[in-house]
């Protein structure tokens, strides 16, 4: 995605209307991807894993040099990198997708909105304060029974976005252990990796719930219930679902690089640490 005088002449001709007709193609894609903002999802994720960072440090090397292990870990949470492994990811998984109708929502007027809606949750979420009243306030509407809660859940259903969370969180932490294990922090087999991550399965699901349902209450409680409707019946079409999981592949893989990296960043200062 995102083909020389007499003979030649019309070759040239044949691959300067090859040209045109694949930009015209990689137009549409082009537009979701910028209309998704994904410089910008990318930066809140870089805060997130450089807060992640912290907490690992803690919970692995309290010794450690922390300032050493702060310029590691963003090196590691590159944004620049980040976001050519996503862009580039997402024009792979839906070249052979019709995206027209993505990019004509997305970059209307009222998909703007919801982006921005979006991506404003997710920098909120940075603070854990807002994270934990977000949360309350989900799980009371939820006992009410309020009618955006219902949606909320027939978004999350229909996306199966809880399992796709946690088949991530997983593999991520997965992919952690390995870096442990390859940098030489921690022997353990794959089997043994394999039963640790599986036995982090209930609590993981249970939090990834918690998570999203208040996430997405969060972005779509200003939207009017015929918008979120709306968007509800973006995600439940063909060219939805083929979004869905195109953003879950890629993100998952970018995970699952960082997650290995920071796995092996860990072992590195952990055997600094003893010499």
């Amino acid at each position: 995605m995102q083909l020389v005088r007499n003979l030649a002449t019309g070759i040239a001709a044949a691959l300067l209307l090859a040209t045109s007709a694949s930009a015209e193609t990689d137009a549409p894609i082009d537009a979701v991807v910028d209309a998704l903002r994904v410089d910008e999802t990318v930066a809140v994720m870089r805060e997130e894993g450089l807060a992640y960072g912290v907490d690992l440090a803690q919970d692995m090397m309290p010794d450690a040099d922390m300032e050493s292990w702060r310029d590691h870990v963003g090196r590691i949470y590159d944004p620049g990198r980040m976001q050519r492994l996503v862009e580039d990811g997402l024009r792979t998984q839906l070249a052979d997708e019709n995206v027209a109708p993505l990019a004509e929502f997305f970059t209307s007027q009222e998909g703007a909105r919801i982006i921005e809606l979006e991506l404003s949750a997710r920098r909120a979420f940075l603070s854990p304060d807002v994270e934990q009243a977000a949360r309350e306030t989900y799980a009371h509407l939820s006992q009410e029974g309020a009618p955006i809660i219902e949606r909320i859940d027939r978004l999350i259903e229909d996306s199966d976005l809880i399992e796709h969370n946690v088949t991530g969180i997983l593999n991520s932490n997965l992919m952690l252990y390995r870096g442990l294990a390859d940098g030489g922090a921690y022997e353990m087999s794959e089997e043994d990796m394999l039963l640790d991550v599986w036995g982090q399965e209930d609590s993981v699901r249970e939090d990834s719930a918690e998570w999203i349902g208040a996430y997405l209450l969060t972005a779509y409680r200003p939207l009017e219930p015929d918008a979120l409707e709306r968007y509800i019946a973006l995600w439940q079409s063909d060219e939805g679902q083929a979004l869905n999981r195109a953003l879950f592949r890629v993100y998952d893989r970018m995970y699952a690089e960082l997650s290995y990296l920071m796995g092996q960043a860990v072992a590195q200062h952990m055997r600094s640490q003893k010499l």
